[in-house]
């Protein structure tokens, strides 16, 4: 019973940690922004040039990463009242992601090292193979139909309706298009894949090395 404990609290430390690992890589990954400023013509919508669009971005990423920044300005973009409480919301987010992985990293590593003094590394392998299936459903989803999902993510993450920016009091939501918000997704669900890859061939080659 105790070991079946053990297995399944390992197990889920690993979820959490491929999972928020992925979203901290994401939601810090500029790059992607950037490129979309121009991919997605964002720069028209909002009359500013890619400079200062990116300038107010990076503003709007400190604010949501770092903890004791308690108030959020962005210059060419003013915000509501309600449009700012949304953002705080994020912000704890953000902060809920952090915490889960330094957590879960820590006890994902404690896992693995209990599986190889158990002699059960084995049980990574079987994990990261039905794993691997998981990230290719979702991606197949958005790709199908991502507005239904996008909804549905703000209704169980947030229970009101403070997400629904309105253009003419929170002009920043032209910055963000929700094509930008589904390459975010896509971005979020191929690290996951590409971490679970990584994880099945690393077990299998531990696995199958000769020990010394």
């Amino acid at each position: 019973m105790k070991q079946k404990i053990i297995q399944v609290s390992g197990f889920i430390f690993i979820t959490f940690f491929i999972l928020s690992l992925s979203v901290a890589a994401t939601i810090n990954f500029t790059f992607l922004y950037s490129f979309d400023i121009g991919y997605l013509n964002i720069s028209e919508y909002v009359d500013l040039p890619k400079e200062q669009i990116l300038k107010n971005y990076r503003i709007l990423l400190d604010y949501l990463n770092t903890p004791w920044i308690a108030k959020l300005d962005m210059p060419d973009f003013p915000s509501s009242v309600s449009g700012l409480f949304h953002f705080t919301e994020v912000k704890k987010l953000f902060m809920l992601d952090y915490l889960i992985l330094i957590t879960s990293g820590i006890g994902s590593f404690w896992f693995m090292q209990y599986l190889n003094r158990e002699g059960q590394y084995w049980r990574l392998l079987r994990y990261f193979q039905w794993g691997i299936l998981l990230p290719l459903g979702v991606v197949l989803a958005l790709l199908i139909n991502f507005d239904v999902l996008f909804v549905l993510f703000h209704q169980v993450f947030f229970n009101n309706d403070a997400w629904l920016f309105n253009p003419a009091t929170d002009p920043i939501i032209l910055a963000l298009p929700a094509e930008f918000f589904m390459h975010s997704f896509l971005l979020a669900f191929g690290l996951i894949e590409v971490f679970l890859i990584l994880g099945y061939f690393t077990t299998k080659y531990r696995i199958s090395a000769p020990s010394r």
